[in-house]
């Protein structure tokens, strides 16, 4: 889920929609709510952002240090036009990037996931089993082949593998897929999709690739005696 934070309802909404179009979670704040939510919200809902966005806001060089208090997730600064004072003022601050606006929002995605890799020597795919899962918005590779997926599916099988080796709660995929603000949606439709989504992978591999235990969660599995690796695109290729 991404936030975006600025002044002004038109610029969030905009980037909220662009980012929903992406099939990506996001919440546009206000910089006073946004300081609100931010001193005051659990660990676990703060966790489930992935990157910050800051636009044009009163004292802005101030957000970036709200959020490093509670996260290290990268956060973005959007600028209205140059200016060199403004952009060392929020490197110091604690940002990760600047950029000028307008910017589209698959460069934003794209400069999320370079800053995680740096950050995290995150690598570019993960194989568990049979199932090779792209963290660049690709479909997987399943069984050799490219599956074509609903953004939703890929989105959760994405969020699985991320956290591969743990088992995550049907609230923290809701979260990762739909965002923390989303009231329109029922949590249950997590269900729905791992369902499609399971039925799709054990076709084409022959076994139940991820495991759901009740209360637990779900977990992306590889068949017995398999194991999962990660590996660099770069290095692939």
């Amino acid at each position: 889920m991404f936030i975006i934070v600025d002044e002004r309802d038109l610029v969030t909404n905009g980037y909220a929609c662009r980012f929903d179009q992406e099939g990506v979670a996001s919440a546009g704040f206000r910089p006073g709510p946004f300081r609100d939510w931010v001193d005051s919200a659990v660990e676990g809902d703060v966790q489930a952002i992935e990157a910050f966005l800051i636009g044009e806001c009163p004292e802005r060089e101030e957000i970036p240090r709200l959020i490093r208090r509670r996260s290290q997730a990268p956060v973005i600064a959007m600028n209205d036009a140059p200016s060199l004072e403004q952009t060392l003022g929020l490197f110091s601050a604690g940002v990760d990037d600047v950029v000028r606006k307008p910017v589209h929002v698959r460069e934003i995605l794209a400069r999320v996931h370079a800053i995680r890799r740096r950050a995290e020597a995150r690598r570019d795919f993960a194989t568990v089993g049979g199932v090779q899962v792209f963290f660049n918005g690709s479909d997987p590779i399943v069984g050799g082949e490219v599956m074509p997926l609903p953004r939703r599916e890929r989105r959760i099988l994405e969020y699985l593998a991320l956290n591969r080796g743990r088992r995550m709660t049907k609230a923290q995929i809701f979260n990762a897929v739909y965002g923390l603000f989303d009231d329109e949606v029922e949590e249950n439709v997590i269900e729905s999709h791992i369902s499609k989504l399971r039925k799709k992978l054990r076709a084409k591999l022959g076994y139940d690739a991820i495991d759901s235990q009740r209360f637990l969660g779900y977990l992306l599995v590889a068949p017995q005696g398999a194991s999962f690796e990660c590996a660099d695109l770069r290095a692939a290729g």
